[in-house]
């Protein structure tokens, strides 16, 4: 195992399927450098959830805080990725009798999304109970290569309200397929978008 930077985002492009209803990622050159004689300027339009993501607890909280108000060290340091196969989602039965190791991050890596162009018809998801087994061994954030922890027709979020409510936040839509399970740095900073309920953010991991 090298010492390398992996890139575990989803790369953004104009075909990447969106969460159903929510703004479609668009990418074009607004002004040319022939336009400009200088240089070209780009314009972006997507979601604040788009792609590899935080979320902020105002997303689902009209109280929670916005972005720019969540502590950097969230998001950088030591993490590990365990892997769980053949579920459909995810308790405290599933990672109880898994060792953390004392990581305050813990990645979830579960299934092979093929195609970035169709939003997947069903992903696994994160059961509520989960939450206060986490909080006991000290996490502070989740990563889970799923578009969300909760399923696309909750409207409860019963999982992303027991994570805040246990101090975790949430990373979604991390690409974890080619990476072994096991201990790495990570960073997946938010961008500082004031008032924000998440941001994208470029996610990276290197063993260590």
């Amino acid at each position: 195992m090298t010492n390398e930077w992996i890139d575990i985002s989803q790369p953004l492009h104009n075909d990447h399927a969106e969460w159903p209803g929510d703004t479609p990622f668009s990418y074009e050159v607004a002004f040319t450098k022939e336009d400009t004689g200088s240089v070209n300027i780009g314009k972006l339009t997507m979601s604040t959830h788009m792609g590899t993501h935080i979320d902020a607890p105002f997303h689902f909280l009209n109280e929670g805080a916005t972005t720019e108000k969540l502590p950097l060290d969230l998001y950088i340091g030591r993490a590990r990725v365990v892997e769980l196969n053949n579920v459909t989602s995810i308790g405290r039965k599933e990672l109880e009798a898994i060792d953390f190791g004392g990581a305050t991050r813990i990645l979830v890596k579960t299934e092979r999304r093929e195609d970035l162009t169709v939003f997947p018809s069903t992903f696994v998801t994160i059961e509520a109970d989960l939450a206060p087994l986490l909080k006991e061994r000290g996490v502070r954030l989740l990563g889970v290569d799923a578009p969300s922890v909760d399923a696309e027709t909750s409207k409860t979020l019963d999982a992303h309200h027991a994570l805040y409510e246990n101090e975790i936040m949430i990373l979604e839509n991390i690409v974890l397929d080619d990476v072994i399970p096991g201990d790495y740095e990570l960073i997946a900073l938010p961008l500082r978008i004031v008032g924000a309920d998440g941001s994208p953010v470029r996610a990276v991991i290197r063993p260590i």
